[in-house]
């Protein structure tokens, strides 16, 4: 067998055809939406390891600027080293290397326990149905409910995009990836084939954003409960709830029956408020270290 490890900028469609074939075998993408866009956004600054076998791709690691590594083998090359030995190299370049291994499945388990890794973070999928029993937002007096083409036909882009960043960057002051955006972020994350402006909306008070509800929809009609946030200034006030519905009933409108989110699961009380709105865990996500 001959097999090397190269790097590669910028791979996109030459290292496509692993990822297809392990979500397919595995049931569960290996890349995260955020590597898919660094294999060709050279913006993210993202490093990409290819392991070649007699010259062709056979394997392949993303490590991001903040040392979060994904990984994916095809199925038809495992069980031959490569996985270690994607390992090893992501290490050598970053020794506090943390690797994302998507569904926890037993083969990610089983590498992890190889190098002594442990788990440091969980990230839950959880859903839920929607049918004719999902209920409209109930909202508190001074509230309003706005998409975002209509709030910028109020206030105008510039204002809409600095508060609602004001609000993101202060709703996930904790949170790894979603914090500290700046307005270039911001664009970034907005740029994409799905992105849906009618399907974001906007908590209101007066003339400033409480907080808001990002909606997604994946290609088979699934929809997600893509980023929800809410200021600091106006938690306590049971706008949580009505934040969430107000996401769930646009999508249920647009046709989504099935609908997903992403949530830390040490974020007890997040948990607990999806369970209450009827979502229960589907899959998990974690980091080993």
């Amino acid at each position: 067998m001959t097999s090397d490890i190269v790097s590669a900028t910028l791979p996109g469609n030459t290292v496509r055809p692993i990822l297809s074939a392990a979500e397919s075998a595995d049931g569960v993408a290996a890349f995260s939406e955020a590597f898919e866009r660094g294999l060709d956004d050279d913006s993210l600054n993202h490093t990409h390891l290819i392991v070649e076998k007699s010259g062709a791709p056979v394997a392949v690691a993303g490590i991001a600027p903040d040392g979060s590594v994904e990984m994916a083998v095809h199925p038809e090359h495992r069980r031959a080293g490569h996985g270690r030995a994607l390992v090893e190299a992501a290490r050598e370049r970053n020794t506090d290397a943390g690797f994302w291994a998507h569904g926890d499945l037993p083969a990610a388990q089983e590498l992890a326990a190889a190098f002594g890794m442990k788990k440091v973070r969980e990230l839950l999928v959880m859903g839920t149905v929607l049918d004719d029993d999902t209920q409209a937002p109930q909202l508190r007096d001074g509230y309003d409910l706005v998409a975002y083409p209509e709030l910028v036909d109020r206030w105008g882009r510039g204002v809409v995009e600095k508060q609602w960043l004001e609000v993101n960057n202060d709703a996930f002051s904790w949170h790894p990836e979603q914090g500290d955006w700046d307005i270039e972020q911001l664009h970034r994350a907005m740029d994409t084939d799905w992105f849906d402006p009618e399907g974001l909306w906007f908590l209101v008070k007066g003339d400033e954003i409480a907080g808001f509800h990002w909606t997604k929809r994946h290609p088979d009609g699934t929809g997600e409960v893509y980023v929800v946030g809410l200021a600091s200034a106006h938690r306590g006030e049971g706008m949580g709830g009505p934040l969430v519905q107000a996401g769930l009933s646009y999508l249920k409108n647009v046709g989504s029956s099935q609908v997903i989110l992403y949530v830390e699961s040490d974020n007890g009380a997040a948990v607990k408020r999806y369970r209450q709105l009827g979502f229960e865990i589907r899959e998990q996500h974690v980091v080993y270290k």
